[in-house]
């Protein structure tokens, strides 16, 4: 059986061999994502981030349905996981494109410590841990694209994410078989936030077995609308008169 085969390779229990597509995905970083796969199926289990039930199914579910994200990402550019919660999507794009900055935005500190031992282990030096809440981070983070999985519904999630975006940026939120509704359900609400352009786009067909569906939300010169660049204002202003800029990439450690 698959699990006893695991279990004789050294594997967590439960956990499948990753599947031969995963080389082809992860590059260089396939080691990499093989150990956090360990990391999620063991740690993340026991503090209660991964279901035990998810173990079995951590490579397709989970890990690879987040990694073919990274087809979409333009090269170079700066990333923000709201709501990161065990990594993903951040760290299997982190994973998959070292080229990307990733900041991973969690509130939760039992969730952060165990993002950034991950991210310490596996010697990623293209992310960064940032602990607190999207509202808070308008005028501090400003990123290309941002990224959530499992977080909220479509026009909460704008709410939170689109602000954090530089203008003509893009959120890209995975929703599986809800994203067609979701996205009629809340284009009015994702226009008065700056969205000028929405898609559900399916990635990954050809390489993985069912491919993720992904909301696509592109925003124009002011992201988040009215409300967000009032905030950013605020901040840049806070910014100066106490002598130091704004932070433009989340940069930073969590803070306790």
């Amino acid at each position: 059986m698959a699990t006893e085969s695991a279990a004789a390779d050294g594997l967590p229990e439960g956990l499948a061999e990753p599947p031969e597509v995963a080389r082809e995905i992860f590059g260089e970083g396939f080691a990499a994502a093989k150990r956090y796969a360990e990391l999620l199926a063991t740690a993340g289990v026991q503090r209660g981030l991964i279901g035990p039930r998810e173990v079995p199914r951590l490579w397709d579910r989970h890990v690879l349905n987040c990694a073919v994200l990274s087809e979409l990402l333009p090269a170079g550019a700066t990333l923000c996981d709201v709501g990161s919660g065990a990594g993903l999507p951040g760290i299997p794009v982190a994973l998959a494109r070292p080229d990307v900055s990733v900041t991973l935005l969690e509130p939760l500190l039992r969730r952060t410590t165990f993002l950034e031992e991950v991210v310490r282990e596996l010697g990623l030096e293209n992310v960064t841990v940032l602990r607190g809440r999207a509202e808070e981070m308008v005028g501090k983070i400003s990123v290309e694209i941002v990224t959530a999985r499992a977080v909220a519904p479509l026009d909460r999630l704008a709410g939170w994410g689109l602000p954090l975006l530089r203008p003509y940026g893009q959120m890209l939120a995975l929703k599986g078989d809800t994203a067609e509704q979701e996205l009629i359900d809340s284009r009015s609400a994702l226009a008065r936030l700056g969205a000028v352009e929405c898609a559900v786009i399916p990635v990954g067909e050809g390489t993985l077995g069912a491919s993720t569906r992904v909301v696509q939300v592109k925003v124009g010169e002011s992201p988040g609308g009215v409300k967000a660049a009032t905030r950013r204002a605020k901040a840049a202003r806070a910014g100066r008169a106490s002598g130091r800029p704004a932070e433009p990439r989340g940069a930073g450690r969590r803070r306790r």
